[in-house]
């Protein structure tokens, strides 16, 4: 076998030996940190051993190109580079197939800054950027893989070269996608991965186009947020919805695989059938109950009691509290469903006409008290009404608070059941007979009475008498001197005497005189005719009207 120098004699061409030329050599020995050549020189080379992928592959015998850096370093040895030699070598072969845009094959074999080292033939740089379709931030899964590039910059001064792999994934993906826009129509099932999550659904990566999931299509139940079901990277089977081809859009949908549980809702919840859910969501105007995934029906705020007034539901409901209730109607084109919880229960007014027939004694506690009456509990759920005008016969009262009080215990008689507006109407005056209907057995014109002062008025007093009657002096019959005011004569609680000088049955109203208590019939006789000559507005008014003007005395 010929040595390297005899074949260099031999050769018709001479090896040039000079810095920057390329030579081919024989690898002689092999040490931890550089590889010894000989390339026919007066003296051996030495290469970097990091200038080879895998040191440990490397075997004396072993034929390598080599350039030549330096031919005498200061030990006299010949300085090579592998590297050097095959980048010198590559560069004309990859300008000539890979102009700008050309596509090439290559193995990432580093992390640099700002993306990765590739090795081509030779060194090129892949911008992070340019790796993928979004920017990945671990880098190191992809050193030692081989790809395909797109070569987007070569700066041929530099020697350096620019590549793409993003490119080439978008342009596949290009070109999956119009695929799949071709071939995709409505109802199919198509694999996806979740790409992103919004608070109006998720978008799915359909292998070359994105499609939208809205958080209406996911569930036939109901749904917070699409994260409650989704994760971003989970694979899923989807149905396609909608194809916009010319916007690129599919819609797509996940509930759409099951059976839309509305499909047979009236034989499942027939009217009437009582059913067991769960409290999703409180409104001012109901309760919304989950019966089961998809299917909610709404319990009015009517239909929470049959005499309870309640205001709003979270006054008596609280949110995933499992509840029973009656289905009052379903809508099925609008997927609704009306239910009732009172009635679970026997309603009371359907019983209220015969159990509180007017007349009717009945007893209860004040629960509360209104400008207008009083509300006494005859049983629980049922209330009855007292109002002002139905506590006393000959009382003016303004306001029930006057003769009750929240929490007494009274006696009523019942005096009308509206079942319609479930109301009952009661009366405490009732209990006793009306004693104006007997008036003329308790008092006539010229009786003497006792009683006292119970309320002063601008135009006279109230005198409490017996049978719990009020009757009135005018200022005129007070005395005999003329009086300007009321308070500087008489007071509240004062007992006085005073003669009846007139009776008024129609008008429940007793004309009383304390000058006149010492008169005789003549004197009488004179002073009621008077008293009938006055002006409206001076005579016996109203009691209604001389309680108000009673007021109004008060407050000067």
């Amino acid at each position: 076998m010929l040595t390297m120098e005899e074949a260099l004699r031999q050769s018709t061409v001479p090896i040039r030996f000079a810095a920057g030329e390329i030579v081919k050599g024989n690898v002689i020995e092999v040490r931890p940190k550089e590889v010894l050549v000989d390339i026919g020189y007066k003296s051996e080379g030495v290469i970097p051993a990091v200038e080879f992928e895998d040191i440990k592959t490397v075997k004396v015998g072993d034929e390598v190109n080599v350039l030549i850096e330096k031919l005498e370093d200061k030990e006299g040895m010949v300085v090579l580079s592998k590297e050097k030699a095959e980048f010198k070598k590559n560069w004309e072969r990859i300008l000539t197939i890979c102009n700008e845009g050309g596509t090439i094959q290559g193995k990432v074999k580093s992390i640099v800054k700002g993306g990765l080292l590739v090795n081509i033939g030779v060194e090129a740089f892949l911008p992070a950027s340019q790796i993928d379709v979004t920017t990945p931030k671990n880098l190191t899964q992809y050193v030692g893989n081989t790809y395909d590039f797109k070569v987007v910059k070569i700066n041929q001064e530099r020697q350096n070269i620019v590549l793409s792999r993003r490119e080439l994934i978008e342009q596949e993906r290009s070109e999956r996608r119009q695929k799949l826009l071709a071939d995709m129509v409505p109802g199919d099932i198509r694999k996806g991965t979740v790409k992103n999550i919004t608070d109006f659904g998720a978008f799915i990566d359909l292998n070359g186009i994105d499609g939208l999931l809205h958080i209406t299509d996911m569930s036939w139940g109901r749904i917070a947020h699409p994260s409650d079901v989704l994760k971003v990277g989970q694979d899923i089977d989807v149905v396609v919805l909608d194809v916009n081809r010319e916007k690129e859009r599919v819609s797509l949908g996940l509930k759409q695989k099951m059976t839309n549980p509305w499909s047979n809702i009236e034989t499942k919840y027939p009217v009437g059938a009582k059913v067991k859910g769960k409290v999703v969501n409180l409104v001012p105007y109901g309760a919304f109950v989950e019966l089961e995934p998809g299917v909610e029906g709404l319990v009015h705020v009517t239909e929470l009691s049959w005499t309870k007034r309640v205001a709003k539901p979270s006054d008596v409901l609280k949110a995933d509290q499992e509840v029973e209730a009656v289905v009052l109607g379903i809508n099925r084109d609008e997927q609704k469903i009306s239910l009732g919880i009172r009635q679970l229960e026997a309603n009371p007014w359907d019983s209220a006409e015969q159990k509180y027939q007017p007349g009717t004694r009945v007893k209860g506690k004040i629960r509360n008290l209104t400008s207008y009456g009083a509300f006494i509990e005859l049983e629980e759920g049922l209330d009855g009404m007292i109002h002002v005008s139905d506590i006393s016969w000959t009382r003016k009262i303004n306001h029930p608070s006057e003769v009750l009080k929240k929490g007494d215990e009274v006696e009523a008689v019942v005096l009308e059941v509206d079942k319609a507006n479930q109301r009952i109407a009661v009366g405490i005056k009732q209990l006793s007979q009306d004693p104006w209907e007997n008036i003329d057995q308790y008092y006539k014109v010229g009786d003497l009475v006792t009683g006292q002062v119970t309320k002063l008025a601008s135009f006279g007093a109230f005198i409490g008498l017996q049978q719990d009657i009020d009757g009135l002096v005018h200022i005129s019959q007070i005395s005999e001197d003329r009086v300007d005011k009321i308070k500087n004569v008489l007071k509240a609680g004062q007992e006085v005497t005073a003669r009846v000088i007139k009776i008024d049955k129609g008008d429940r109203r007793i004309g009383l005189s304390i000058k006149a208590a010492n008169y005789s019939q003549e004197q009488l006789k004179a002073e009621q005719a008077v008293l009938d000559a006055l002006k409206p507005g001076e005579d016996l008014v109203a009691l209604q009207h001389a309680f108000d003007a009673a007021d109004e005395a008060k407050q000067d």
